[in-house]
């Protein structure tokens, strides 16, 4: 099981971001997937996830109507569109098969600022 999110960077308040995470040693097909965020000095916080074939997503209420999760089975990835970006986003995303911190690979830093 490998899982290695990718497409963080620095960005400005307002701004948009698109992160993929490929995934390996496992088909994403068959299970929900769901991205984490941790923020610099905090715990692990649940942003979102996405059922086995993408057609049931929920998000945590802060990004609910900024943030889209969605998934490519074909190509064994999984995305978070983020629009519309606040400092309070800034953290380091990961992503993890099903709700399962501990799966979580390699994650991709997220900093908005001016």
């Amino acid at each position: 099981l490998q899982l290695q999110a990718y497409g963080g960077g620095l960005v400005q308040p307002g701004g948009s971001l698109r992160l993929s995470c490929a995934a390996s040693g496992f088909n994403i097909s068959s299970y929900t997937m769901s991205w984490f965020r941790q923020a610099p000095g905090k715990g692990p916080e649940w942003v979102s996830s996405s059922n086995a074939d993408g057609g049931s997503t929920i998000y945590t209420d802060p990004v609910k109507g900024r943030f889209t999760i969605s998934r490519d089975n074909a190509k064994n990835t999984l995305y978070l569109q983020m629009n519309s970006l606040k400092s309070e986003d800034t953290a380091v995303y990961y992503c993890t098969r099903q709700s399962n911190w501990g799966s979580r690979g390699q994650g991709t830093l997220v900093t908005v600022s001016s």
